[in-house]
């Protein structure tokens, strides 16, 4: 059964953790699907793992459309949500023509980053019937690569509760607050009514992580994340076997190699010889 944001809204309300993870290609978002997770993110964080970008700023719309497209192959049941890139998102009528391009490729939703300046732009997204997620606290599109907590002061803890509210209004469907104390989580989990996910900010509605992160494959664990898994090892030590047998000349094994009916190849043979 396809997921939905009401089944999301669902689990808020039942107190029953939501799971997203990022996803960007095909196999990956088959098995995050498989496993369970409820949000598939297509994040822009592709620029700077899989595409070999030094900032998330690098994607463009046909990135996050081309890799939407493979996600989108491999998931039944999950919820997808899409990321707008970097400066697709600055105006209501453009960002509202760049969110419905990635629902085409087949999003549900899409993420915007920004507090409450984004508030006009999510509301003429939700008034066109386009599901939007918002995103406040760390804002890499905005704040740089170096990851910093927000909300550590009385002001900007209070600027971020009021971006939530201000976001829920305007018709956001969830909110992802990123890099905020567990205490200010807490405050706007609780006085906002739509579906808060963390990253960095403690426990809340759902979690969500970077895929690469939970599987070891990112360059250093970041303090928010957890390596479930070292998948990076593992494929090296696969990669080195490989290129070791073919060096060695023991690689295609016997199993590996089909061959010819002797009859036939009879046949051929006296065929040749004339």
């Amino acid at each position: 059964m396809k997921k939905t944001i009401a089944f999301l809204q669902s689990k808020k309300t039942a107190h029953s953790p939501i799971t997203m993870l990022t996803a960007y290609d095909y196999p990956t978002a088959k098995l995050e699907d498989e496993a369970g997770v409820d949000v598939v993110l297509i994040g822009d964080s592709v620029g700077t793992n899989m595409l070999g970008y030094t900032s998330e700023k690098e994607v463009t719309l046909a990135d996050m459309a081309h890799h939407t497209r493979a996600v989108a192959r491999g998931v039944q049941s999950a919820y997808i949500i899409t990321d707008l890139p970097y400066g697709t998102a600055e105006e209501p009528f453009a960002a509202y023509e760049n969110a419905a391009y990635l629902i085409e490729q087949g999003a549900d939703c899409v993420k915007i980053e920004g507090w409450k300046e984004k508030k006009s732009v999510i509301a003429n997204i939700v008034s066109k019937g386009i599901a939007v997620c918002g995103h406040i606290g760390y804002n890499p599109q905005t704040h740089g690569s170096k990851a910093t907590v927000f909300g550590k002061t009385s002001e900007e803890a209070l600027d971020l509760i009021e971006s939530a509210k201000a976001l829920e209004n305007a018709g956001a469907v969830m909110i992802v607050v990123e890099k905020v104390p567990q205490e200010i989580t807490s405050i706007i989990d609780r006085e906002v009514k739509v579906p808060i996910i963390g990253i960095g900010s403690g426990k809340t509605d759902g979690q969500v992580l970077v895929v690469n992160d939970i599987l070891g494959l990112a360059p250093k664990v970041f303090r928010h994340a957890y390596k479930y898994a070292d998948v990076k090892v593992a494929t090296q030590q696969a990669i080195t076997a490989y290129c070791r047998d073919v060096d060695a000349g023991v690689f295609p094994f016997e199993n590996n190699i089909s061959h010819c009916d002797s009859i036939e190849y009879g046949k051929i043979q006296k065929s040749r010889n004339g």
